[in-house]
């Protein structure tokens, strides 16, 4: 691929727009992503490990983590979605020593580990037919105050306090590129992701105001002269200041085969909230892409994506697997893995080494690709919905003359089009917006809330107005009723449509203590074929279990 005017194109000149996955947790670890979020940065992780099962076995879990979080079965999976590009967060300490660590002061010892791991997943890029974009997550000393998404110690110097920091960032570079500089699969070179660093200001320590980034603009350029020594094809992918999204003093650029990188997270999907970017690519005539965002709801996530692709920007997605809902896979907790947080965070008494050795093996078997929880409604989000405004089922609802449907297993779609909820997403970067999605954080990554209790899923806030679609197969026609079983400590009311019909209108009573109650209708016709059953909420407040469809004489 090259830069061509504001497009990126492949080598016969054709505009590819890239559909992307970052490979966050793999080769560098950030602490929320499992429940980490006390500690923070890896190498913290790693000596609360260290401490629990010593630093032999410590190395051991790292070694089959590396081997195993990231496999060919993953590119694969993700290839079958429909991603054509994949962006690898690298940390430089697979690569090479830290600088403290060399046995020669100035000199760069070089690790096969990393290149390996980098190698293999080319393979697996090129075997699919997907660009693979190396991108330096964690450069030398760390690039800024965000601890974690460098594993920077603040203890020591960092990349912008430390000359030797900024040779060895310069060096890894160039040996990469020499190594890559004739690979077609190799997409391009993100050499720096997320500088957060006040140059002018020493209290800017997100450098969102920076204004100027000398030092910044400089070290770009001289890792840009390094790689085009020995690779003057593949693309140079910058990040500014503030996160990716600060380009003061960048400009004017020092190569003509380089994309301009933009990151966005919790912030509105409007052509205002990127317009800065496309004035940057009219003004300087150069791609766009969006290289990093995700972390909300599917609504932001197909909201987001839309803008982009709208407006000719490719994307890549953050991240494909962790604990939680909010990505393609979901890695599950293993058993007593609260109880070794609560070690580790000390509020809860120390596990003996066979113990948290255990649970350890078991968080390692539940990162493979086929112990993951597949969240097939995100990638709904990502794909199909951004192309098309319409709805398909979560699951088959085949009714034959009776069945019952679980209340989470509304259709898959966007807002107001399988669903309605008057809170679908998180904008936790904008002022004055309160909102978060999926109040329980469980099961989907829609906007409707779900909880999990006593073995069973069920959505509950439900506001008046809200409300839900199911797609089902009734395939045997005639009257049904249907009844609904809630829990609510007030009265409720629920409209019924048949293909937005109305069907039935219910009065929803309030249930027994810690019960669910059921509410029946009379029954009413259906014919045999294809429904789709909205349930709104005209009066909520009541938690909703499921639906059963009964045929009636």
């Amino acid at each position: 691929m090259r830069a061509n005017g504001t497009k990126i194109v492949d080598g016969s000149g054709k505009e590819v727009i890239l559909r992307g996955m970052g490979l966050g947790g793999w080769m560098l670890q950030e602490g929320y992503m499992y429940q980490l979020s006390f500690l923070g940065q890896q190498y913290k992780i790693r000596e609360k490990i260290e401490a629990s099962v010593g630093a032999e076995k410590a190395a051991m879990f790292y070694d089959q983590w590396l081997n195993s979080h990231t496999t060919k079965k993953d590119i694969d999976a993700l290839a079958a979605l429909g991603f054509n590009s994949i962006r690898l967060p690298m940390h430089y300490a697979l690569y090479t020593l830290p600088v403290e660590q060399e046995p020669v002061a100035g000199e760069n010892t070089w690790l096969s580990k990393g290149f390996t791991m980098t190698d293999s997943l080319l393979a697996w890029c090129a075997q699919n037919k997907m660009y693979l974009i190396l991108d330096l997550h964690a450069a030398p000393g760390g690039q800024g105050h965000d601890l974690p998404i460098s594993d920077r110690n603040p203890a020591r110097p960092s990349l912008w306090q430390n000359e030797a920091n900024r040779k060895k960032t310069v060096a890894l570079w160039k040996q990469l590129a020499l190594r890559y500089a004739n690979e077609p699969w190799i997409g391009g070179y993100d050499i720096i992701n997320e500088p957060n660093w006040g140059f002018d200001d020493e209290n800017d320590k997100r450098g969102t105001a920076e204004q100027h980034n000398i030092p910044l603009r400089a070290l770009l350029k001289d890792i840009t002269d390094a790689i085009r020594k020995v690779d003057k094809k593949h693309i140079i992918i910058i990040e500014g200041n503030g996160f990716g999204n600060n380009y003061n003093g960048i400009f004017p650029l020092w190569d003509n085969n380089i994309v301009l990188s933009f990151h966005k997270y919790g912030n509105f999907n409007s052509t205002a909230a990127i317009q800065r970017f496309l004035d940057l690519r009219a003004q300087h005539n150069l791609p766009l892409w969006l290289g990093e965002s995700g972390e909300n709801s599917n609504t932001w996530f197909r909201e987001a994506i839309k803008l982009c692709e709208d407006n000719g920007i490719g994307w890549a997605w953050w991240q494909h697997k962790k604990m939680g809902i909010n990505n393609l896979f979901e890695v599950k907790q293993p058993e007593e893995y609260k109880r070794l947080l609560a070690d580790w965070s000390g509020k809860g008494p120390k596990l003996d080494a066979a113990e948290s050795w255990n649970i350890l093996n078991g968080w390692l078997e539940n990162i493979r690709l086929e112990n993951n929880i597949f969240h097939a409604d995100v990638a709904d989000a990502l794909f199909r919905q951004v192309a098309v405004n319409t709805t398909i089922p979560f699951k088959q609802h085949v009714i034959n003359s009776a069945g019952t449907i679980n209340a989470v297993d509304y259709d898959m779609g966007a807002q107001r089009v399988a669903y309605y909820d008057k809170d679908s997403a998180s904008y936790q970067y904008t002022p004055g917006v309160n909102t978060v999605g999926n109040k329980g954080r469980t099961y989907r990554n829609d906007g409707v809330d779900i909880q999990y209790g006593n073995g069973q899923n069920y959505v509950y806030s439900i506001e008046d107005g809200e409300w839900l679609q199911y797609t089902i197969l009734i395939s045997n026609g005639g009257n049904y009723a249907i009844s609904l079983r809630t829990r609510s400590e007030k009265d409720g009311a629920v409209t019924v449509l048949d293909d937005d019909r109305l069907w039935v209108k219910m009065n929803i009573s309030p249930s027994p203590q810690e019960g669910w109650n059921t509410t029946k209708s009379k029954p009413l016709q259906l014919r045999r074929g294809i429904h789709r059953l909205k349930l709104v909420a005209e009066k909520g407040g009541f938690d909703f279990l499921d639906i059963t469809l009964k045929k009636e004489k």
